[in-house]
């Protein structure tokens, strides 16, 4: 084998190692990263309560500490001038977390509707909103997190 393939290949070797080594690095800090989200909502019947649910699996190297979760109704004259922010979500109600690994939890928040909330709720597309807090402080927000229709 020449010696000019023998350097080439070594020099091959430490671009992608120095490269994997750098992907690597940059993975653990990455911010937290919902995946399969969805939102059902069940409007109330005459012998029952309705309900919101949602559910997606959190991803954070470091672990999921929390998510935060708002649903909000897409028409919103209010949030169409002062959309939500990551500041406001902090402060609203966390869904139910289980770990399902190292880093990976499976997140569900739910919330019954009786039938005059639902009466006096935005009807038509709504959206739900998210936080997820890694354990070792990084965020991620979507205001968009999944969609759902009231009727």
């Amino acid at each position: 084998m020449s010696r000019r393939i023998i350097l080439g290949s070594a020099a091959a070797l430490v671009v992608l190692g120095g490269g994997g080594a750098f992907a690597l690095a940059h993975a653990g800090e990455q911010p937290p990263a919902l995946n399969n989200s969805t939102a059902r909502y069940t409007a109330p019947a005459a012998d029952r309560e309705g309900s919101l649910t949602f559910t997606t699996n959190v991803t954070a190297a470091s672990g999921v500490k929390s998510l935060k979760v708002l649903a909000w109704p897409a028409d919103s004259p209010v949030l169409a001038k002062n959309p939500l922010s990551q500041k406001e979500l902090a402060a609203v109600e966390s869904a139910k977390c289980k770990p399902t690994g190292d880093d990976t939890a499976h997140c569900t928040y739910r919330v019954t509707v009786t039938a005059a909330e639902s009466a006096e709720s935005a009807k038509g597309r709504w959206h739900v909103a998210t936080l997820a807090t890694a354990d070792n402080g990084d965020t991620s927000f979507n205001d968009k997190t999944a969609t759902f229709t009231v009727d």
